[in-house]
Parts: C-alpha cells; sequence; structure tokens
C-alpha cells in the first residue's frame, strides 16, 4: 500500500500544502492557541519554537501500540516542546524543560529516511502539532529522495481544523490523545482552553480523512484513526464520556490504547490525586466502561506496571 503523500508529492500537491503552512507561522496559528507570533523572525511563544524544529531522538521504538511497532519497530521522531503544559507529563524533561537540539529541515528529512532504511514500519511524529510546517518541508524533501512508508501524527489532540485539513491526504495514521471531558480539569492540569471541545473536532476530522484502522496481513498499521487515552488517578481523565464519544461519534470499531502507566513525574506531587499511581481498580473500571459503550478493539497492555493499593 503505496503512502497517501507519495501521490500528493507526485502531483505537486505536497510542495503546495507546505508553502501554505510555512506562510502560517508569519503570524503563528498552527495550533488552537492561535500565539500570532512571527516564527519566521525568530519569534516564539507558548510552544517555544522558532522556523526550526527541535529534535530530541529519533530512533526505532518497539514500546508503541503493537500495529505500529510490528517487526521493525516504529520510527520515532521525537519533537521537543508542546502546546500543552501538563503538570504529570512524563515525558516533561523533553516537553516542558527543553531536552534536546535545534535541527535543519534538511536533516530532518535525513532522519526521515534514515528510518526507513532501518526498515522500520513507519514514520512516527511525536508531538508534532506545532512544527507541521517544519515537518512538512522535511516531508517533500525526503519523498523527493524516495521516502514511501506511512506516516503516523501522534499527538496531544489539542490541533486546529486548519492545520489538520492541510494534512489531508498525507498523513496515513492518526494516534491522537483524548487526555480530558472536562474543560475545567483540561485548563488546571494541562493550561489549555477549551480542550474537550476542540479535541473532539480533531478527533472527527481525523477520522474523516482515514477511517478505521486499517492493518495489512502482518497486523501493521497502514491507515487509520488510533486513539490514546491516559487513565488518570480520581477519574481525572473523564474516560466515561470520552468513551461515548468515541462509540456515538466517530466508531464502535475505533481502535483504543487505554493506557494503565500513569505515574506521578514532574509536578504532579503537588496536585492530588495526581501525587499517586492509578490503581488496579480504576484502570480495570476504564476497560469495563469501554467494553459497555460497543469499544472492543482494544491494545493491550505489553509489560507489567506497578499500581497503587
Amino acid at each position: 500500500m503505496t503512502a497517501s503523500y507519495v501521490v500528493l508529492h507526485k502531483s505537486g500537491e505536497l510542495a503546495k500544502r507546505a508553502k501554505r503552512a510555512w506562510e502560517m507561522l508569519a503570524e503563528c496559528r498552527i495550533c488552537p492557541r492561535k500565539c500570532k507570533v512571527n516564527r519566521l523572525q525568530g519569534e516564539t511563544s507558548q510552544c517555544r519554537t522558532a522556523d526550526k524544529p527541535v529534535v530530541c531522538s529519533f530512533h526505532a521504538h518497539f514500546g508503541e501500540e503493537s500495529p505500529l511497532v510490528g517487526r521493525h519497530g516504529s520510527g520515532t521522531i521525537f519533537f521537543t516542546h508542546c502546546n500543552l503544559r501538563c503538570l504529570y507529563c512524563q515525558n516533561y524533561t523533553i516537553s516542558q524543560l527543553g531536552e534536546g537540539q535545534v535541527t535543519e529541515i534538511e536533516d530532518l528529512a535525513k532522519m526521515m529516511l534514515a528510518l526507513q532504511r532501518a526498515r522500520c514500519h513507519n514514520i512516527n511524529f511525536v508531538s508534532p502539532t506545532h512544527v507541521v510546517p517544519q515537518i512538512l518541508a522535511a516531508l517533500e524533501l525526503a519523498a523527493r529522495r524516495g521516502l514511501t512508508i506511512p506516516l503516523v501524527y501522534n499527538t496531544g489532540g489539542y490541533d486546529s481544523l486548519e492545520t489538520l485539513e492541510l494534512l489531508d491526504g498525507i498523513i496515513d495514521v492518526y494516534m491522537p490523545d483524548m487526555k480530558y471531558s472536562d474543560e475545567q480539569t483540561a485548563k488546571r492540569l494541562s493550561g489549555i482552553a477549551n480542550y474537550p471541545e476542540l479535541n473532539r473536532l480533531a478527533v472527527k476530522e481525523m477520522h474523516r480523512q482515514v477511517g478505521d484502522l486499517v492493518v495489512d496481513e502482518q497486523g501493521v498499521a497502514q491507515r487509520g484513526l488510533l486513539v490514546r487515552h491516559l487513565v488518570l488517578p480520581g477519574g481525572l481523565s473523564g474516560s466515561e464520556e470520552a468513551f461515548r464519544f468515541l462509540a456515538q461519534e466517530i466508531s464502535t470499531n475505533t481502535y483504543l490504547n487505554i493506557m494503565d502507566q500513569y505515574r506521578p513525574c514532574y509536578k504532579a506531587g503537588e496536585h492530588p490525586p495526581l501525587n499517586r499511581p492509578l490503581t488496579k481498580e480504576e484502570y480495570q473500571e476504564a476497560v469495563e466502561r469501554a467494553l459497555q459503550h460497543g469499544l472492543t478493539r482494544l491494545d493491550r497492555p505489553r509489560r507489567v506496571f506497578i499500581f497503587w493499593e
């Protein structure tokens, strides 16, 4: 199965999309924050990124969802910084403290090609929301040099429809978080406004573009939607409402990873009940809620986590 962006590259449409996205940096409206700073002139705001992406690492990753990993791993590129401010972020040294290196567009393209040569099944952009223009610029170079494997958009779920529309026909697999179902909780824990509303609009648009997850004969993802939901202590993630939305407004065939690996990190110790790990009962209740809503296509945990008793 040929990745969607290959067709757009051959027609010249990929280059046009990349140009349009790049122009949006002049008065940045890439994400729902719409900071309107001129990132082309070196200005930064909430995502702390100007015109060049900052990359923490890139490698074949074997800890992602099974349809992404396959035999040879998911080719992850971890972008530094984020448009969220999650108090409990488990990758806070990257997302909040800025661990990583400023990277040229040319080098970002080379990373993609290196991951393809390593036989990774896909290019997995981790925290891509704030660097979509840079990704598209690098993708145009990489496609010109033979990149053909699927692209995964691995996002916190706070994405704008305007930017997602630019990605239509480019991204093969969307993997958004659905973090919260309550607006005030999102504002308190991640410093963002209107998360549930905007997140659901984004998930709807992603599903419109790619549909339910499709895998090949080896079980490797080729195209579609894969949703992540991290269960937080004390019901803070609003699992019931998230699962109802997926079942009623997206599809009961949605591939869903109900994540059980929450542990207190970063500033979580200052914000009970985030100051404790998840309990087995809290996680099991979330799984049961998903099943009750007809969501049976679940990614099963492949590791043993320590729960709070």
